[in-house]
This record gives C-alpha cells, sequence and structure tokens, in this order.
C-alpha cells in the first residue's frame, strides 16, 4: 500500500471512528471465505459496517478517534465490525457467529466511549431487540393511563352512591 493510499485509509477510518456508536473488534482468522462473506452479508443486514484493517492504520485512526482503547487489543489479524444505531445489532449477530464457527473471536467493544468485554457483550446479545424493548416501554405506559381512567371512575361511582343514600335518606325522612 503506497503512503497516500494508507493516508486516505486511516482518515476514512478515524471519519467512520469518531461517528461510530459503536465498535466491534474480532479476531476472524481461520475462517475460510465463505464463512467471512456470510458474517459480512448478514451484518451488512443489520447496517453494520465490517471491514478488516492492518492494525498499524487502524491504530493510527483509534488515536486520533477518542478509540485509543481500543489499540491495545490489536493483536493477530482484526476485524471491525462499526455501527452507528443499535448495538445489540452486531452483538447478537457476532456472538451468533462466533458460537457457530469456533475461530471468530470477539475480543472487545466500545460502545459510546465505555468498554466491554467479551462476557459483556454476549449478555448485550442477550437483550430483546430495540423494537421489542420499546413496544415494552410503550406498553408499559399505556397502562398507565388506563389505570388512572379506572381510578377516576371507581372514584365517581363512589360519589355518586353517596349521593343516592343521601337522597335516600332525605326523601325516607
Amino acid at each position: 500500500m503506497e503512503r497516500d493510499a494508507k493516508e486516505k485509509t486511516v482518515a476514512e477510518l478515524r471519519e467512520r471512528l469518531g461517528r461510530a456508536y459503536g465498535i466491534f473488534l474480532v479476531d476472524y482468522q481461520g475462517l475460510k471465505v465463505e464463512e467471512l462473506t456470510r458474517l459480512r452479508r448478514e451484518l451488512r443486514g443489520a447496517e453494520v459496517e465490517f471491514q478488516v484493517v492492518k492494525n498499524k492504520l487502524l491504530e493510527i485512526a483509534c488515536q486520533d478517534a477518542d478509540a485509543a482503547v481500543l489499540t491495545s487489543r490489536l493483536t493477530g489479524p482484526c476485524a471491525l465490525a462499526v455501527t452507528y444505531d443499535d448495538v445489540a445489532a452486531p452483538a447478537k449477530i457476532l456472538t451468533k457467529f462466533s458460537q457457530d464457527y469456533e475461530k471468530l473471536e470477539i475480543k472487545v467493544a466500545q460502545i459510546q466511549g465505555n468498554i466491554l468485554e467479551a462476557p459483556a457483550i454476549k449478555r448485550l446479545a442477550q437483550l430483546p431487540t430495540r423494537e421489542v424493548l420499546i413496544s415494552q416501554v410503550l406498553f408499559a405506559l399505556s397502562g398507565v393511563p388506563a389505570s388512572f381512567v379506572r381510578l377516576l371512575s371507581e372514584m365517581l361511582r363512589r360519589v355518586v352512591t353517596v349521593l343516592e343514600a343521601i337522597k335516600r335518606q332525605k326523601e325516607s325522612e
């Protein structure tokens, strides 16, 4: 790779890492081409960018993009999975793929500046999808107004019952 191409690659990496919401560093050594292609396809479907990068170029880009904590894990062949939105999707895909193909190793992830080790990434992968979480929150929030309406109607029913009792009492006198 010529110097100009390296500088361009570092600049692109720096820009992508700067915008990234989540960065996953994986060791892909030993995967066959078709397995790696399948992984790329699955990640692309989840809108995750996957790229094999030279460690030195990635190290330079990480230092300038507030991702310097990843540089300590840059040993051996490394690939980068970058997401700009949902971090659970790449965690799920990479975790499932590493279970299916033992040669894929998830080294570390950085999510909004926080480092996640492999066990934490596996726990993240077990979370429901974003859409499911949003629907659960909306369902919980919709229960609050319904309970409030039931409470108000019960109070009004009690007031009406008391007023009817007072009316009957006055009529009987």
